[in-house]
């Protein structure tokens, strides 16, 4: 489309097809500046454009996030890129590392760009890299629509390690059956002098030694694993399918263990200041300490003084060197239920930085006033000396300011913990003014045996001492990106979007079947949402509302450019309080020395430029160790299930497609799936406007919230699955016949021989299996 040239005389304003149709043209996002300078558009068709664009966004042509607008699906200018293929002309192909089918459909094939002689030290990708890639307009054949990158890192070489279970063949060592979803039907071959003491069943680790056009991969067994039961091998699983690295380099290790002590040289010392830590009970490393006191000030009565003090990682990690380039690498500590995979070693991260009690450590500390009804007065940042006062639990916090104080606590409550909850009295005042989303999600926690099984599932009490902790450091979050931008620093912002309109139209499709409205998009803040959240308190659809509007959410994310933070309703907002597991806070923290001269090591001109690629990396690890935590989680589960096949539960229908439902367990939270095909003897199709599947002859009718009972017909341990059948009724409903219809309703084998109804706990007196007519 010719650009229109820029004249005195008055432009057009071009038509709607003509913008979106240049919107789809660009890579990328673009904005209303973009768009008025290529239509040369000027005076009031700047104002008639920007009513036209709220337009083409109400009405979900185009997607508006981070300020700007782009095609839906469309690819940011840098993304991370699994190379899994070639084309017919011999080109690599890759598909972006994350992306949301639901939302955009299939992910898009991306040209890899390999020049034909590269320079000296210019990454060179090949199959199965996971690459760092930036996308152009083009550089193929004119007709060739797919997007083209350049690739600017290699994050990581395609593996010949991985893991699987062992199916031993007698005579011929054996096979090995991948964990990996993406590599199921690709079996290797395991020779038997290359199968070591692996025995069938096992879980082993092996490396792909030898490939062929002809037959499977010939792989050695490195490591056996142990059993598909223990919580080590789950853990594995999770790590390896991911491709998390769980093991230091020995450089790394060797930089750690050359680490000594800091002194306190040039820093402000804060060692009498009775800072304390308020942690989970088993926590390892501790990197923040807080205290609180009553602002003296004439001009601020009923105000405080807060101090917020965050180990200082970045005297020991510094840029460029072993632990600073595996940390990058690593992005985050992972947490599992019995384990943690940290970012920097133990060394560094339980010992040098972790504030420990009554022991001298180096920290940033963020020193804020604030008013009596919580708003900032004032904010600084200092280069300290500090030493921990105590190491305190929340629940042990929370009880001694309650009156139940201990030993350690009995001489704090007074002097230090007090002031800190009349602080968070404050605080809270604040924030329910600023109003953020406020989802209501218990949070489940595994508990495991001495075995490594899990024992049960519990929901742990949320206290007062959680949120006093959450304020203050969300407080630190925001003083740290308030003072980069102060100082024109580069910062790595915390980024959250407001929703997709796609989200949002299923959401309100949602929310009819409850008779609830959803504002116009456009006038969407997370206070309406808390309003949606308030109408189903108390209600047995509070919960799944709850999960409803949490999946309408973008996701937050980590970038140099900022858009502010969606969810917490604030304008600019950084992770500054987490340096020991979060390497987005290593570069606050370093971007901080910067700007306010506290040292030699604070960030350098070659990390300020890249930011970009430095956050989408940690962006990709940080989901990747959510999908890790997340599907372990759904592993020990199953396993825990896997011997209750035939018992009977009470659920919660969570989703739905036209293959069938989804449920949430009452009592676990686990998530399983009950196949359409098994509900009854009717046809139920799916009604997506009702949110719920419709029985063709009958009008029975199962929606989205619903109350059931099911169960357990197969637990997959090994994919984290449970597959369900039905055994209560759906609603009452109308058959195809229209109003009136005759509903018919059906017989339901229970598998109980005295033919009551079947009841959360039960126990069928033959198994599901062994109805008549199911084989």
């Amino acid at each position: 489309m010719p650009r229109r040239a820029k004249t005195g005389s008055p432009s057009t304003l071009p038509s709607r097809d003509e913008v979106l149709a240049f919107i789809a043209s660009q890579a990328g996002r673009v904005g209303k500046r973009e768009i008025t300078r290529h239509f040369g558009l000027h005076g009031a068709d700047k104002t008639a454009l920007k009513a036209l664009l709220k337009d083409i966004v109400d009405e979900g042509l185009v997607a508006k996030g981070r300020g700007k607008l782009s095609k839906h699906g469309a690819l940011p200018p840098v993304v991370l890129v699994d190379i899994l293929t070639r084309d017919a002309d011999g080109d690599l192909v890759g598909t972006p590392a994350e992306w949301d089918e639901d939302e955009h459909g299939a992910p898009p094939a991306i040209v890899i760009a390999v020049p034909h002689r590269p320079r000296p030290g210019d990454p060179v990708p090949g199959l199965g890299d996971r690459a760092l890639v930036r996308l152009s307009d083009g550089g193929g054949p004119s007709d060739d629509p797919r997007p083209v990158g350049r690739v600017m890192k290699i994050l990581e070489r395609g593996r010949t390690r991985t893991i699987g279970v062992f199916r031993a063949v007698p005579g011929h060592g054996g096979r090995l059956l991948p964990i990996d979803k993406k590599n199921v039907g690709r079996e290797l071959s395991i020779p038997e002098e290359a199968a070591g003491d692996a025995r069938d069943g096992d879980l082993v680790a092996v490396d792909i030694v030898r490939t062929s056009r002809f037959g499977p991969p010939v792989a050695k067994v490195r490591e056996r694993l142990g059993n598909l039961t223990s919580e080590r091998a789950v853990s594995l699983i999770a790590l390896e399918v991911h491709g998390i690295p769980y093991v230091f380099r020995a450089d790394t290790l060797a930089e750690a263990e050359r680490a000594e002590p800091v002194s306190v040289g040039q820093r402000e010392d804060w060692r009498k200041l009775p800072l304390v830590t308020i942690d989970p009970p088993d926590a390892k490393d501790h990197d923040d300490a807080v205290h609180a006191e009553p602002d003296p000030a004439e001009d601020n009565a009923g105000g405080f003084i807060l101090t917020i003090a965050i180990a200082d990682v970045a005297a020991y990690v510094r840029p460029g060197t072993a632990l600073d380039r595996e940390a990058a690498v690593r992005g985050n500590s992972v947490y599992f239920p019995d384990r943690v995979v940290p970012m920097l070693p133990e060394r560094i991260s339980n010992d040098l930085c972790s504030l420990k009690p009554r022991e001298d450590r180096p920290a940033l500390a963020c020193r804020v006033v604030i008013r009596a009804d919580g708003r900032r007065k004032t904010h600084s940042f200092h280069r300290i000396m500090m030493r921990s006062a105590a190491k305190l639990a929340y629940a042990q916090a929370q009880a001694a300011v309650d009156g139940h104080p201990d030993g350690t606590t009995d001489g704090l409550v007074a002097p230090v913990l007090k002031p800190l909850w009349d602080a968070y009295a404050a605080l809270k005042r604040a924030r329910d003014d600023r109003e953020p989303l406020d989802l209501d999600l218990p949070e489940r926690k595994i508990v495991l045996t001495a075995e490594g099984t899990v024992d049960r599932v519990v929901i742990p009490q949320r206290l007062d001492a959680h949120r006093l902790i959450e304020e203050m450091m969300i407080l630190a979050n925001v003083c740290a990106a308030e003072t980069l931008e102060k100082h024109r620093t580069p910062c790595m912002y915390r980024i959250h979007d407001a929703p997709s309109m796609e989200k949002l139209n299923a959401l309100k499709e949602f929310l009819k079947t409850l008779d609830i409205a959803l504002p116009k998009a456009a006038l969407l803040r997370p206070l309406n949402f808390n309003q949606i959240l308030a109408r189903a308190k108390g209600t047995e659809s509070a919960e799944l509302v709850n999960q409803v509007v949490l999946r309408s959410q973008s996701q937050a994310q980590y970038d140099p450019e900022n858009i502010g933070h969606f969810g917490l309703n604030l304008r600019r907002y950084a992770h500054f309080t987490s340096p020991i597991r979060r390497y987005a806070d290593l570069i606050v923290h370093r971007g901080l020395i910067r700007a306010l001269g506290f040292g030699q090591d604070g960030l350098t001109d070659g990390q300020a430029a890249a930011l970009s690629e430095i956050a989408a990396e940690i962006s990709a690890a940080e989901r990747r160790a959510m999908a890790a935590e997340r599907e372990t989680v759904d592993r020990l589960i199953a396993a825990h299930l896997s011997e209750r096949v035939g018992d009977v539960f009470g659920a919660r229908i969570s989703g739905m497609t036209r293959s069938g439902l989804f449920v949430k367990l009452d009592d676990t939270g686990a998530d399983g799936f009950v196949p359409a095909s098994t509900i009854g003897g009717d046809y139920f199709r799916y009604e997506e406007g009702l949110q719920a599947l419709v029985g063709t002859k009958t009008g029975e009718t199962y929606r989205l919230g619903d109350t059931v009972t099911v169960r357990l017909v197969e637990a997959a341990p090994v994919a984290g699955a449970l597959r369900f059948e039905l055994m209560s009724d759906g609603r009452s409903g109308l058959a195809a016949g229209g109003r009136g219809a005759h509903i018919v309703r059906k017989k339901r084998d229970d598998g109980f021989s005295d033919g009551r109804r079947a009841r959360p706990g039960d126990k069928p007196s033959r198994p599901p299996w062994k109805k008549k007519g199911r084989k």
